[in-house]
Formats: structure tokens, sequence, C-alpha cells
């Protein structure tokens, strides 16, 4: 069954479709939907996954935080999105009778999922796919890591070059910035959503099913800062499974890697049912 409903914060409707299968498992999935997107995601990727997961018994809600979609209100950053998160996970667990909760999010939606789940008892466990976590000082390690160097090593560039068409003198600035900026020490300022991610999935003590992007810049610079750092234990812990899809890009946008996406859900839900 697909179900619209809607709920309200601070006077505000929201609106949601609930994916409810006939037998429901005893944990749901709540689709955070991030910017600028509404609740049928990048390529309907949400729309699928939420009825590839009722196929297998597993019920979901996908919604339009405010100012986006169908919700009223004016559009929150992925910073401000707390309260609507809460809201939609009191509707959706009204509507199932569900006590557990997965949060799924891709790029600043993940980021948000982050900063929120600790807050929340009846979230036991978080899908991460290439969570948004910029910094001048890892975008330009990134930058000179996996563009520029690989440029360099291109037949393409090099023939383009000769031919006189590329733009030698705005490349070669461009460089210089990208590695001055990889130089900076990536401190994060105080309050900051860096720090306040970091802090949050430090608090969380459920599992994490991470995914990462092989033809994404985002997550080339999440992983730079995240993965394999003593500041990130939750994220290098035995509680956190990291899947590399090599060949897909930022939003999954084929069909095979959408497919991925839903096994690895899927399978990561049915962890957690479970270990009960």
């Amino acid at each position: 069954m697909e179900k619209a409903i809607s709920f309200e914060l601070n006077d505000q409707q929201l609106l949601g479709i609930v994916h409810q299968p006939h037998e429901c498992r005893s944990t749901g999935v709540l689709l955070v939907v991030g910017g600028p997107q509404y609740r049928v995601g990048s390529h309907r990727q949400f729309v699928q996954l939420s009825r590839a997961l009722a196929s297998q018994g597993i019920a979901s809600l996908r919604f339009d935080y405010r100012g986006m979609g169908d919700s009223e209100g004016e559009k929150q950053s992925f910073e401000a999105i707390c309260d609507d998160i809460k809201v939609a996970a009191d509707a959706f667990c009204a509507q199932t009778g569900l006590t557990q909760l997965v949060i799924w999010g891709l790029c600043d939606a993940a980021s948000a999922a982050m900063m929120y789940a600790h807050k929340d008892n009846r979230v036991k466990g978080l899908v991460l796919l290439n969570p948004w976590l910029r910094s001048e000082a890892a975008m330009g390690k990134t930058m000179v890591r996996h563009y520029y160097l690989q440029r360099l090593l291109s037949k393409d560039f090099w023939k383009k070059l000769l031919g006189g068409k590329v733009n030698l003198g705005g490349s070669i600035k461009d460089a210089k910035g990208f590695v001055q900026d990889s130089m900076a020490t990536g401190d994060q300022q105080q309050g900051s959503y860096q720090q306040r991610m970091q802090a949050g999935i430090g608090k969380f003590d459920g599992p994490i099913c991470l995914i990462l992007s092989g033809v994404d810049l985002t997550a080339r610079e999440f992983e730079q800062q995240a993965v394999g750092s003593k500041g990130w234990p939750a994220i290098n812990g035995d509680k956190c499974q990291i899947h590399r899809l090599e060949q897909a890009d930022h939003t999954f946008s084929a069909s095979e890697f959408k497919r991925e996406v839903e096994k690895l859900t899927y399978a990561f839900v049915c962890s957690l049912l479970n270990k009960k």
C-alpha cells in the first residue's frame, strides 16, 4: 500500500508517502531527501527503493521537508532539518505502529542524519550514501589527487593541450589554488556542521552502512577526511560497514547502481532484524 500522509511542524504542513506492506517487518526505513530534491529522488531512486523494500516486507516513508516539493514553508538548509526528521519519524511510526527505524540519506541528507540520529532512540541504524563534508583543505586535496593527476595521465588531455584547446593559464591558476587549499590544516570552526556531524555520529551507537561512489568528488572528500581518521571512530569501528561502488556516480543514476543500493539497504535492515 502506498499512502500519502501529511503532518505538521510549526503550523506548516509537510507531505510524505508511506509504503506499507501487508505483513510489515518490525523495522522501517525513513528516507531523508538531500537538497535540492523532493520525495521522488533523483532518477526516481527513492520511489524505486521504497517499492523494492516494500516487496520484501519493509515499510518506508519518503517525505518533503519544509520548503521542498509539496511541503509548506521556507526552504530549509540540511543543517536545520532535525525537527523535520523528527516529525516525519513520529508520523511514520504513528501510521505503521513501528518503533524501530533506519534512516537512509544521500549527500547532505546523510550529513543531516549523522547530526540527528543520536537524539532519537527509535533510530537503530543508518544508511549513508556519499555524505557531504566539504572543507577547503579536503576539496584541494581531492582535486589535486583525483582530478588534476588523472588529467595529466590522460591522453585526451595532452591531445587537447597540443591542439591548443586548453586554457593553460586558467588551468594553472585553478590548480595552484587547489594546491594551496590542500596544504591548509582542515581544522573546523566551532559549531560548524562538520563538527556537528562528527560529534553526532560519535554519539550514535547503532550500526552504519556507508556507501561510497567511485566517480564522485563528494565521496572522495568524505573519505579523505573521515575514513581512516582517528577523529571519526564511529566510521572506522566494527559497527560501520563500508561499500564502494567503483563505477557509480554521485546519485547512482544507472539502474545497476540503484539495484545494488537496494540490495545493500535490504541486507543492512535484515541484519538488524536478525539481531533481535
